[in-house]
């Protein structure tokens, strides 16, 4: 009988293999369920047959430790490290890895019992917890059972997909978080890809399990299949499956029997993800792929220590290339324990730890041995698709509200920027007071426009373009996957919205039985271009839009991304109620009454194509003729544009003044001389 079982195991896995459909692995046939489960001792990925009874005192890991032998030369010099492992938590964003990261840290007694916590703990920035979105990576460290694991939050969001690529150098495995509605997104494949690139541990995490329209087995199903897709190795497609409520603190290895805590998960970690394999006694190499800073300890390194030992004030080699190579002194070492950096005299390999006294490190520089060492790769991301320029701020109001208004301050704040964020780019402009910025897109500029304005910076931007490749005189754009969950009354004005941008459909499924369709588009990324807030209004404010950069392909020809044209303030003053009643007859105001306007700002979006000068500051004569009535004066509320919405709204000639305290729209003045 066991026999057999095990031919039944070996004979539904090639199935899988020649069909590549993970729906063979939940066949069940007289009473035996086949799951993943651990290779055995010769390399030769197998499967575990159990009962369907499920089981929580063992996990049983499906990595392959073949993949995991060294080579016979290096046999005597390299070692896995048993009691550390260092992991990544990487999904599409909103799908939990943060709120994840709270459970664990509570339940490996990182506080105190009466100590008050806050929810999403990793998100310490303002900026995080106003947006609910995970910007900057974090590290953090839980002990269970004897052994430490290193944590690492990383964004969710496809324009922070720089920070994300190179924190996988930090790490040998990631748990890969996926909804249990939504299953597999844009970003989901992206992070994937790049964890399999790299060779990375993989343990599926199925998270928000509690949710009413939960279907795990589509989620799985779905996942396998983006395993295939992206030509992943018969052991890594083979990875282990959890199922969780991050919420409520529990995981399992069923969806219908979570523990009570998240204990399986651990496990899980434990013995699917392999400890770091490290040089105990080769010469020191540490490849920075962060970086801090704190006003008394200025510039802190952060990464993992590849081989060698680390020791407080120990003399190093800091090099970018066998060839540049330049010797600083370590003062103070740090790592990471709970949820603070704590002190420490020497590191070994294997850990992640916090340098200080290296005072012009990079990201993507070798801290090595002094005498012996040699620089590890350098980290490569992939290149930005969107630019914008930036300029001193030119309007009459300049000064006002900002403390750093010069073009030296603006050059010096946007260079700082490419020492951390390594997926962005700065160029010198056209005069001397222009630079353009480059990103992944165009969240990520705004999230560098946000954080600058608040630290008193007065300036300028212009609208976003996208950045195009000529191959073989041929002009290349970038594409981007494009995904919609839209309520079905709604699906059709987005299709609409959707194919006018030049996007091409190639899916469209149920979600689940709350009435939503997800809709999966090939677009443009200029069609994506003030896209978000059009189908907000086109689903009054139910849709959610996901992108992610597919790659570049042929020009798709013109289109039109704004069919209104603007209101334009006539002269310089403050508005008024007199003249705004007469001046919303002509289209949605940006102002209200008693605000400071300035001639050429944008003081509202006109009802018809072009655009129109308005005097909003004009007052009601005064006379000595006393009406019988005075005359009562109803204001429509004004629109209340965020910056995002600015950025998204201006075109060509248009520019988004950015201050402190106040974000204004102007138009160009450079193109309205060249229209006279």
């Amino acid at each position: 009988m066991e026999m057999a079982t095990t031919n039944l195991c070996n004979s539904s896995f090639s199935i899988i293999n020649s069909t590549h459909k993970r729906t063979v692995l939940t066949k069940q046939l007289s009473g035996i369920s086949l799951l993943p489960s651990s290779s055995n001792s010769r390399g030769r990925t197998s499967l575990n047959c159990r009962s369907r009874t499920p089981f929580h005192n063992s996990v049983k890991c499906s990595v392959s430790q073949a993949t995991e032998t060294p080579t016979a030369e290096k046999k005597t010099q390299l070692m896995r490290r048993r009691d550390v492992r260092n992991i990544a938590i990487v999904a599409h964003v909103d799908h939990g890895k943060t709120t994840l990261v709270d459970a664990m840290l509570k339940q490996s007694k990182v506080f105190r019992d009466n100590q008050f916590v806050q929810e999403r703990i990793m998100d310490s920035n303002d900026l995080e917890r106003e947006r609910g979105i995970t910007i900057l990576s974090k590290n953090t460290s839980i002990t269970y059972k004897d052994t430490k694991i290193n944590i690492i939050d990383t964004p969710g969001h496809s324009d922070f997909g720089g920070e994300v690529e190179r924190i996988l150098n930090m790490v040998e495995g990631v748990l890969l978080v996926v909804d249990s509605v939504e299953g597999p997104m844009p970003q989901t494949r992206f992070v994937l890809k790049k964890a399999l690139e790299f060779g990375l541990a993989v343990v599926v995490v199925v998270n928000k399990i509690d949710r009413p329209s939960a279907r795990p087995d589509f989620v799985i199903n779905s996942t396998f299949e983006l395993f295939i897709e992206l030509n992943a190795t018969d052991e890594q497609c083979d990875f282990q499956a959890i199922y969780a409520s991050g919420v409520q603190g529990k995981a399992g290895l069923s969806p219908d029997a979570l523990a009570d805590d998240l204990g399986p998960l651990f496990e899980s970690v434990i013995r699917c993800i392999p400890g770091p394999r490290i040089e105990k006694d080769g010469a020191l190499q540490m490849l920075v792929t962060n970086i801090e800073y704190d006003e008394h300890k200025g510039r802190i390194g952060i990464g993992r220590l590849h081989a060698g030992a680390l020791r407080k004030g120990m003399d190093v080699k800091v090099c970018t290339s066998e060839d540049s190579c330049r010797y600083a002194r370590v003062s103070e070492l740090f790592v990471y324990e709970k949820f603070h950096r704590v002190p420490a005299d020497t590191v070994e390999a294997g850990d992640i730890c916090a340098v200080c006294g290296l005072d012009d490190i990079q990201i993507g520089e070798t801290i090595a041995d002094k005498v012996s060492g040699k620089p590890l790769p350098s980290i490569k991301v992939e290149e930005p698709t969107v630019k914008m320029s930036f300029s001193i701020n030119t309007s009459p109001f300049v000064g006002r509200e900002g403390k750093y208004v010069t073009s030296r301050n603006l050059r010096d704040r946007l260079y700082r920027e490419l020492e951390r964020n390594l997926a962005m780019k700065v160029e010198d402009g056209e005069t001397a007071d222009t630079f353009v910025v480059s990103g992944r897109g165009t969240l990520h500029i705004t999230i560098l426009i946000e954080n600058m304005r608040r630290e008193g910076f007065e300036f300028m931007v212009g609208p976003p373009k996208v950045i195009n490749k000529k191959v073989d005189e041929k002009v290349l754009e970038p594409y981007e996957i494009a995904s919609v969950e839209v309520p079905e009354v709604h699906m059709g004005s987005v299709v609409e919205l959707l194919g006018k941008r030049r996007g091409l459909m190639i899916d469209m499924q149920g979600l689940g039985s709350e009435g939503t369709t997800l809709l999966k588009y090939k677009i443009p990324t200029r069609g994506l271009l003030g896209l978000r807030n059009a189908i907000l209004t086109a689903s009054r404010g139910t849709a959610i839009l996901n992108t992610i950069f597919d790659g570049y392909g042929p020009w798709a020809g013109e289109m039109s991304t704004r069919d209104l044209g603007s209101l334009v303030a006539f002269e310089e003053g403050t508005s008024t109620s007199y003249a705004l009643a007469s001046s919303q007859e002509r289209g949605h105001m940006f102002i209200a009454p008693g605000v400071d306007v300035y001639k050429g700002q944008i003081i509202g979006i006109h009802q018809r194509p072009g655009d129109l000068s308005l005097n909003v500051c004009k007052k009601k004569a005064a006379t000595n003729v006393r009406s019988n009535k005075e005359q009562t004066v109803v204001l429509d509320t004004p629109l209340d544009y965020s910056l995002d919405d600015c950025i998204e709204y201006i075109q060509e000639d248009e520019l988004v003044e950015v201050t402190p305290l106040s974000i204004r729209m102007s138009k160009n003045p450079k193109f309205t001389k060249k229209g006279r």
